[in-house]
């Protein structure tokens, strides 16, 4: 652990960040290891049930643990794991023990196992801190069910009216605050000190016990001072944790150096969907949040442009950019199963300032729809629709061999309708002034080859097929090159 800070010092994201490859895990249904005790007298679904709110598939952390070869192997350099702590459910985001990992995962043993094997192999891991309402068997409500008014815990939570009806139906009135209508979820009081007190000891008890970093869940519906002093506190411990808030839209309110180091970049996966799949997008998935619906070149570029042009540079880099999560349908189903689309949103992705996530099962073709149907078990005994292992390996390497993808990210200009032109860019978007620079061609259309009149030096990556003898790129398909641009095109930008 790094030393403590002092409370007026604001520590930077942490370095290693910007180089992250994170692979998001469903602990439950990424892998059954059968280590767990008692896990054989316990009845599971089958191994890839079709995914429901209710049921576990028993996967577990030691089947993590046994599969950091395999992670490894495919460039993953950290894990997001979501929530871990004892649940009643699947995704366990209805908490009711903080201190305590989940029997059923495999209890405390099992996590700091894994956080030995990980560091081992110099691997990062982030936890998922669902601090803003907890389970109906949380410690202070299920006393508050109990004893009623006369409970010593009734200022934990904000009760409107008795008796409290902790199992009515979703939208009725139960008594008391909850997470969006729901009485599974009732809601924190963080105007009472307790509250806060306790989950900074949460937060603090983890980073002791070696994890890297907290993925906070609902965040903007935390206070924001209760941020900053998490914050503080995280930071006095591991100068280097990475802090990662759950914020899908405009998020400087929290990116100012005082909250967190980056967030949940929906913006850069929704619109790169969006983008990629042109005319075949299935959006009939309804989130404002993530709005799945056809794009144009300058519509995408505008995205990008206001999106890494909200923040400083060191949280751009620092951001987590995902396509896909536990919470919206995987990028495969939004893409109406289009590998090749796929293949160039990841691209994208790669070439991206921010740390790419991976959803698991992304490489083996995962297609679920929206929640639960997105929470597939992981098909290790079934032959794949796809292995894209090697090519996220190829994206690490691209991303490693040419870190000014990351690090100032590119400039874009539309190239008729359906192509994109990024040029290496000195990280306040405008063009780098060398004459060899980096430069992404992306072109989206399934029928029509891309023309250009960009100069080649070399070809540093392709994705699918290139006439350069004619100078053009074929549908669906991208290439990295260094090329020499002359005045004209600089132009363009």
């Amino acid at each position: 652990m790094q030393s403590q800070i002092h409370q007026n010092q604001l520590p930077l994201p942490p370095s290693w960040a910007a180089k992250a490859i994170v692979y998001e895990i469903f602990p439950d249904r990424f892998r059954r290891s059968g280590l767990v005790d008692g896990h054989s007298e316990l009845k599971f679904q089958s191994w890839g049930a079709d995914p429901s709110l209710q049921g576990f598939q028993g996967g577990d952390l030691y089947g993590v643990i046994e599969n950091l070869d395999y992670l490894q192997e495919m460039g993953i350099t950290c894990i997001y794991l979501t929530p871990i702590f004892s649940s009643a459910a699947n995704h366990r985001y209805h908490t009711y023990d903080y201190f305590h990992v989940d029997p059923l995962l495999g209890g405390d043993n099992a996590l700091e196992a894994l956080i030995e094997a990980l560091h081992l192999r110099g691997m990062k891991i982030l936890l998922d801190g669902v601090f803003n309402h907890c389970g109906r068997g949380f410690f202070a409500f299920h006393h508050l069910l109990e004893n009623g008014k006369d409970s010593p815990y009734r200022q934990w939570f904000s009760v409107h009216n008795w008796p409290l009806r902790p199992y009515s139906n979703r939208g009725n009135n139960c008594g008391y605050s909850c997470w969006w209508n729901d009485p599974a979820l009732p809601k924190f009081n963080y105007e009472y000190p307790p509250v806060r007190d306790y989950f900074l000891r949460v937060a603090t008890y983890w980073i002791e016990r070696g994890i890297d970093g907290w993925r906070l869940d609902v965040a903007d519906e935390v206070p924001l001072d209760f941020w900053k002093e998490f914050r503080y506190k995280v930071k006095g411990l591991n100068s280097d944790a990475w802090i990662i808030g759950e914020i899908w839209g405009d998020a400087r309110p929290w990116l100012d150096g005082e909250h967190f180091d980056g967030v949940m970049n929906y913006r850069i996966g929704w619109s790169t969907i969006s983008w990629v799949a042109g005319r075949r997008l299935k959006s009939k998935y309804r989130n404002p949040a993530y709005p799945l619906k056809k794009l144009e070149n300058n519509e995408f570029i505008e995205i990008l442009q206001t999106t890494f042009g909200w923040y400083k540079s060191e949280t751009n880099s620092s951001q987590l950019n995902l396509l896909d999560s536990h919470d919206v349908p995987r990028a495969l189903h939004t893409l109406e199963g289009d590998i090749r689309a796929l293949k160039l949103a990841l691209l994208l992705l790669f070439s991206q300032p921010g740390a790419p996530c991976i959803y698991y099962g992304t490489e083996a073709g995962l297609s679920g729809g929206a929640e639960p149907k997105c929470r597939e078990g992981f098909p290790w005994d079934e032959a794949w629709s796809v292995d894209l292992r090697h090519y996220i390996l190829e994206l690490v390497s691209l991303r490693s061999n040419f870190p000014q993808l990351y690090q100032k990210g590119l400039k874009w200009k539309s190239i008729g309708q359906d192509g994109l032109l990024g040029m290496e860019s000195d990280g306040a978007y405008s063009c780098s002034e060398g004459k060899d620079s980096i430069c992404i061609l992306i072109n989206r259309s399934r029928r029509k080859w891309l023309s250009f009149s960009q100069s080649f030096i070399e070809q540093l990556f392709l994705v699918g097929d290139l006439d350069l003898t004619r100078k053009r790129v074929a549908p669906q398909s991208a290439v990295l090159f260094k090329g020499n641009f002359n005045d004209e095109v600089k132009q363009l930008f």
